[in-house]
């Protein structure tokens, strides 16, 4: 058997199993150590009340054998599907049609396979610092060089999002095939004002570009001018996909369960030159390798947008805030210069002058045993920056604030 040898380009290890593995030893070297982890952003809240209760009833119905369901449709059932429609699109004036919709088991399976629609030489381009999984994938796919000394892919099309341009760049001055973006932005915690948005639209449908517009954490959006869907744009339907999670909206990083919508104006270009039907691919691609999310987690997600469901998660968004917000604070009292966190549950902070992201991960957790996220992991603009997530209990938040009082300010 012949390996893909795509996969010999990547690092060694996924950036959070690295992560994990440096923790380990230093737990195993310092068994006193109390470590609080704000580095991998994964909730810490329990599922809400409302949520619970429908997965109970979901679960007592498969016990039944009037109600009992096998298989269901790939692409969603129809009671959660309508509940995205409205409370997510035509809430804010956006009409998606239900077959435009795709239930998954979460945006990181969505954000890695969307790239089988991509032809094996398509440009992606993307934003430097990157959730990783946007570039991985493409790697495993085939459609770059092996990095260079500066971590960069060749045929990828990088835009760096730095501090001088808010962590939200401007289009390109060329095309290309693709382009992943985040609003809000994991790592940078940045979000996109309605006048970037339309400029990337403008872009993509000048170029006949696909945007893969990843809204993950648009719950977490305070200011309600903000756009919380690419849709909101005009022209975006003609060049745009949407990933949406309710993982981090609704605690179910566990869970999993998320959506892509696909509109049935996306066309692509054929081998022959035809135009294509993206959403038609999708479906194809979908309802090939997938049997779609069980029943019992999808009644969970539908209880998301009950009366209930909407107070009981959104007190849960408006916890995770309030830590962004101690965060902020205390970062900023000790020092440092802080980004994000305002419109999402990350808090991006410049490492001290002359070090670097992962000697900031390694003195972080010696001095003041907390964990964070190198920038570098995310990219090579994201060297000399750090991420901090807001997912965590009050307490621990606070004494993280207390701890890096201490050590650095």
């Amino acid at each position: 058997m012949r390996a893909n040898p795509n996969f010999q380009k990547l690092p060694a290890g996924y950036l959070f199993p690295e992560i994990g593995r440096r923790v380990r030893g230093y737990a195993a070297a310092h068994p006193d150590a109390k470590v609080i982890r704000l580095g991998i952003g994964d909730v810490t809240e329990p599922l809400a009340p409302a949520i619970i209760t429908a997965m109970h009833g979901a679960v007592d119905e498969m016990a039944r054998r009037e109600t009992f369901r096998g298989y269901g449709p790939e692409q969603g059932y129809d009671f959660l599907v309508e509940a995205i429609r409205a409370h997510d699109y035509q809430a804010r004036g956006v009409e998606v049609a239900a077959d435009e919709i795709f239930v998954s088991d979460g945006s990181k399976c969505d954000s890695g396979n969307l790239q089988e629609l991509f032809a094996a030489d398509a440009v992606i381009a993307v934003t430097d610092p990157v959730y990783p999984v946007y570039v991985d994938s493409n790697v495993m796919a085939g459609r770059t060089g092996a990095p260079g000394p500066d971590g960069r892919y060749p045929g990828l099309v990088y835009l760096p999002s730095t501090a001088q341009n808010d962590f939200c760049p401007s289009p390109p001055d060329r095309g290309a095939d693709v382009m992943y973006l985040c609003s809000p932005n994991n790592p940078t915690g940045a979000v996109m004002t309605r006048e970037h948005l339309t400029a990337w639209v403008a872009w993509a449908r000048q170029h006949d570009a696909l945007i893969v517009f990843d809204a993950a954490y648009e719950a977490y959006i305070q200011d309600d001018t903000l756009p919380r869907s690419i849709y909101e744009i005009a022209g975006a339907r003609e060049c745009a996909v949407e990933m949406r999670s309710f993982s981090k909206r609704a605690g179910f990083t566990g869970v999993r369960c998320g959506f892509l919508v696909v509109p049935k104006e996306l066309r692509a270009t054929g081998a022959g030159g035809e135009r294509v039907s993206l959403n038609a691919m999708w479906s194809r691609r979908h309802t090939t390798k997938f049997n779609g999310a069980s029943y019992v987690v999808q009644k969970g997600a539908a209880a998301v947008y009950t009366p209930d469901g909407l107070a009981q998660t959104g007190a849960q968004i408006a916890f995770y805030m309030e830590n962004a917000r101690i965060l902020r604070a205390g970062l900023a009292k000790a020092g440092f210069a802080v980004y994000g966190g305002e419109h999402a549950p990350y808090i991006w902070l410049e490492t001290p002058r002359g070090t670097t992201s992962w000697q900031f991960f390694d003195e972080l957790l010696d001095r003041a045993h907390l964990v964070g996220t190198p920038g570098s992991g995310f990219g090579p603009s994201g060297e000399g920056y750090f991420r901090l997530s807001a997912f965590n209990s009050r307490a621990n938040v606070e004494e993280a604030v207390a701890r890096l009082g201490k050590v650095f300010g």
